[in-house]
């Protein structure tokens, strides 16, 4: 469970720090394995994912995520 101050700290507790952003940055959604294994063990992953939903972040791995998957999650909260 992530606490206030962890809401407001994510960045500091995920499991990507330090981690070369370039592979959230997948060229195609099949490169981007790597990416969503380092998500899947990430604690804070799902503040990670209400920031990108929040900004709108239409490129990049967020909160294990794929840019294809988040435009699928907003269509279906407007449907």
């Amino acid at each position: 469970m992530v606490t206030d101050y962890e809401h407001s700290q994510w960045r500091d507790l995920a499991k990507c720090r330090g981690v070369d952003p370039d592979i959230f940055y997948p060229v195609s959604e099949q490169e981007a394995t790597a990416a969503l294994a380092i998500c899947a063990e990430c604690s804070v992953r799902a503040v990670c994912l209400e920031h990108a939903l929040a900004l709108e972040e239409r490129d990049g791995v967020w909160g294990g995520t794929t840019p294809r998957q988040r435009r699928e999650f907003r269509r279906a909260q407007t449907a």
